[in-house]
């Protein structure tokens, strides 16, 4: 077993020590139910406000999904493969799920940055809330900083309940 190899306390994975930084920055194990939520949310809403960004002619020539909020999330998933193949492989299904829901709610016309920015606005004040019943202060810049790892840590979660490496 690894535990039993002198020194493994060392051996730390870039995504093991990211998703450490992460919780400990957030306090995300604090409020798990919380963060279950709106941590998915944030990301969604956030991808929603780029997505809503005009682009050059030439992206909407190519592809009705290639906008800025697609080009963060490829970006997003180049950076997980870089710090856990695994874990990259298993955010794979949720950007999917991201873009479908995004095309989805664009293509009912309902105005996606109003929607988008009230869903963020809602989901941050709920994370905020969160972290002070806790008596925790949020750093905002901070916790926007750690947004995109969010994800991972959530699914983190799940693979260390399987058993699964990071």
């Amino acid at each position: 077993m690894k535990r039993d190899v002198p020194g493994y306390s060392q051996i730390v994975s870039p995504a093991e020590k990211w998703l450490r930084t992460y919780a400990e920055a957030t306090n995300a194990t604090a409020s798990r139910a919380l963060d279950w939520v709106s941590i998915p949310l944030l990301v969604v809403s956030l991808i929603g406000m780029l997505w809503s960004i005009p682009v050059p002619e030439a992206f909407r020539e190519s592809s009705p999904t290639l906008n800025w909020g697609t080009l963060f999330l490829m970006a997003t998933l180049v950076y997980y493969f870089i710090l856990s193949i695994t874990l990259a492989f298993g955010a794979l299904p949720f950007v999917v799920l991201v873009i479908a829901l995004l095309a989805w709610i664009d293509a009912l016309g309902i105005g996606l940055r109003p929607l988008s920015a009230a869903v963020f606005a809602l989901a941050f004040a709920a994370q905020l809330l969160g972290r002070r019943s806790m008596g925790r202060s949020m750093n905002p810049l901070r916790n926007l900083q750690y947004l995109m790892l969010g994800p991972l840590w959530l699914l983190a979660t799940v693979y260390r309940r399987l058993n699964i490496p990071l």
